[in-house]
């Protein structure tokens, strides 16, 4: 009878302590993927050069039961144009090419209004080149060569380096440029460059015919219902790797020293680039060069067909955070920066308490963004012209989200103001002055809302989520 006691004390004693010491970012991760209906998400987190976590939830494939796993092979979409660009710079490393090269020097047959266009440009979205190709079709397996030159009747944009424009015909051109210069297939040249060296076994050019142990399926919502989400049989550069959760972290620990590439490479990598004005925009080689609540981050998401993805580090606290989703609804953005919350206590605005806003005025005005927003009110006067484009593309069911939660609001509370202007923070090319920072409660959930607000008190940018 004392046996069974002392075993019974024991178990009680574990399930206690598993309670007690139950990891917050597990809750958070679960919550979020209940929440947004994610099937399968793996994570990697870095800390100080070292990997902290690792971790898998819910499944690759839901047909078969198959669950998410560390290993678990998902697309990475544009979080791969930074290995476009890691292969560029190596060549520009061994004195093969130079960012200022013309890139008339390397694809055939380009056309005169590309003739002040470098591979500075390419890298940086500040070519004028159209974002897509005309003849891109996801169908039909083609040349990179090929693809890119449908874009050549294609008017530009805008003068090169007169303005920034995500591009994704600049990143085949890279791919373009890495095959003519190495006389390999670009992703051969980085397996050979990169991948193999670090060990990085499962990160490998997408495909879908050949047999990828871990791969996992994607998957799509519609009229409210999971669906398998489509699979392009052709491979863009500007998305172009298979990777793993396991294999991001080796590379993020080779991004912290020189086994690849130098710190001055990475340096100019993770440089805002000049426009022709002297003004800077926010974006390096293959990287885009933000903040996260008044906190630098270096990252980049990346999404393609039923998988989204985002690679976020925060260099000044040391932490790198890696998700990998395969549904195409998922704000993995929104997950890279809740898990990022529980190891930067500063980031965590549930640690704060409402108080008096130093400007009744601007409370309102913030209210009055989010009210717009929800009812599809365009050109708002309190905002930017650069974030009033961006709302004008806001699918509807982010402004059902905001509606909901404002039919629901019981409270909308200040909760602090940052001073910025001296940290040279942008958005969207616009500079950024003070951070407002405001809690959304509601019945069910409070929400958390970080105002980015221009010198002359306009609204730049905006930041939700639920820590």
């Amino acid at each position: 009878m004392r046996f069974k006691f002392v075993v019974c004390a024991l178990i009680l004693l574990f399930v206690t302590t598993v309670n007690v010491f139950a990891d917050p970012v597990d809750d958070f991760v679960k919550a979020e993927m209940q929440r947004q209906r994610i099937p399968g998400l793996a994570i990697a987190v870095v800390n100080n050069g070292k990997v902290v976590k690792t971790q898998g939830y819910g499944l690759a494939n839901i047909e078969l039961n198959v669950p998410v796993t560390p290993e678990t092979v998902f697309k990475i979409g544009s979080v791969s144009k930074q290995f476009i660009a890691t292969g560029i710079m190596l060549l520009v490393a061994d004195g093969k090419i130079s960012l200022d090269d013309k890139i008339s020097k390397y694809p055939d047959g380009t056309p005169e209004t590309w003739k002040d266009i470098n591979i500075r440009h390419l890298l940086t979205h500040t070519s004028g080149i159209v974002r897509e190709a005309p003849g891109f079709d996801p169908d039909k397996i083609q040349n990179d060569a090929d693809v890119i030159k449908t874009a050549y009747s294609e008017s530009l944009r805008f003068a090169p380096g007169e303005k920034w424009e995500y591009c994704n015909v600049g990143y085949f051109t890279l791919a373009e440029i890495i095959r003519k210069v190495s006389g390999k297939s670009w992703g051969d040249y980085l397996k050979e460059r990169v991948f193999s060296p670090l060990g990085m076994n499962a990160t490998r050019a997408t495909t879908v015919t050949e047999i990828i142990p871990n791969r996992a399926d994607s998957y799509t919502l519609q009229n409210d219902k999971l669906l398998n989400a489509e699979n392009w049989r052709t491979v863009r550069p500007s998305g172009a790797f298979l990777s793993n959760a396991l294999d991001l972290a080796k590379w993020e620990a080779a991004l912290n020293e020189n086994k690849i590439l130098s710190q001055s490479i990475r340096n100019q990598m993770w440089t805002p680039v000049t426009l022709n004005d002297g003004k800077k925009y926010q974006y390096g080689f293959g990287w885009e060069l933000n903040n996260f609540r008044g906190i630098s981050t270096i990252e980049h998401g990346g999404t393609l067909t039923g998988f989204r993805a985002n690679y976020l580090r925060l260099p000044e606290q040391g932490l790198t955070v890696i998700a990998l989703t395969n549904f195409a609804g998922a704000n993995v953005s929104a997950l890279a920066n809740g898990i990022a919350v529980e190891y930067v206590p500063q980031l965590k605005l549930s640690s704060l308490q409402p108080q008096p806003a130093p400007d009744a005025k601007m409370t309102k005005a913030f209210k009055t963004i989010l009210e717009n927003i929800a009812s599809g009110v365009a050109d708002l006067p309190q905002v930017t012209p650069e974030l009033n484009a961006a709302f004008k593309n806001l699918p509807q069911a982010n402004r059902n989200t905001i509606s909901d939660r404002l039919k629901k609001e019981k409270s909308f509370d200040f909760l602090m103001r940052k001073d910025v202007k001296d940290k040279n923070i942008q958005r969207q090319g616009t500079d950024v002055a003070s951070l407002w920072f405001y809690r959304l409660v509601t019945e069910a959930q409070t929400y958390y809302y970080t105002f980015y607000l221009t010198a002359d008190g306009k609204t730049a940018h905006l930041e939700g989520g639920l820590r």
